[in-house]
């Protein structure tokens, strides 16, 4: 099977993002976003996707995180639709929950071809580090889109606002992991009656 890899460079005005992605990895990591807590988030979607990547971000971040959080979410997804080609033989769907002390979040995706983005999870208004909680809702809407997938986030319980978000970094990871990889039982095709999954 070709190698399902992807790199993306995104130049604004207000960001300069460079991206690249291996679906068949391992779950290096190698991210410099100028944002601590979002280098970690990062990881951590590498780590339990097993995707690799490879993430530079300079940004305006004397301006706020906003554009560099939003314009990363843009590029990743653009570098993960990419890589998945035509779809052959994925599974398509992926879905997890998962627990993360007193936190419980659930994560469901569909890699349709079609955007479609729900967030039902209260994050409390707060700083971590450099990061403004809420930006979370604005990088995965923004994969969500560029990735062409049904992304549906939801979050049952917790309290610590950094457990709020590594839950739902890593359950959205182990659904994004469950949904690209192949299928043992297909016979290569694409998953759908329509015989696409493009949009």
């Amino acid at each position: 099977m070709s190698p399902r890899i992807a790199q993306i460079d995104r130049k604004t005005n207000e960001t300069q993002i460079s991206v690249s992605v291996n679906l068949d990895g391992t779950g290096q990591a190698t991210i410099a976003t100028g944002i601590g807590f979002f280098d970690h988030m990062l990881h951590l979607l590498a780590k339990h996707s097993l995707m690799d990547l490879k993430i530079k971000v300079t940004g305006d971040l004397h301006v706020d995180p906003h554009h560099s959080v939003e314009d990363t979410g843009i590029a990743l997804g653009k570098a993960v639709l990419q890589a998945l080609g035509d779809k052959a033989g994925i599974r398509r769907y992926g879905d997890c929950t998962l627990p993360m002390d007193e936190t419980l979040a659930t994560t469901a995706i569909d890699f349709s071809g079609r955007a479609y983005f729900v967030w039902n999870a209260e994050i409390p208004s707060t700083k971590l580090g450099d990061f403004d909680a809420e930006l979370a809702e604005d990088f995965w809407q923004a994969f969500a889109q560029r990735a062409q997938c049904n992304l549906h986030v939801l979050l049952h319980y917790g309290r610590n606002a950094h457990h709020l978000l590594e839950a739902i970094f890593k359950a959205t990871a182990r659904a994004i992991r469950q949904a690209i990889e192949y299928d043992p039982r297909s016979t290569g095709v694409v998953p759908s009656t329509k015989g696409t999954l493009s949009a």
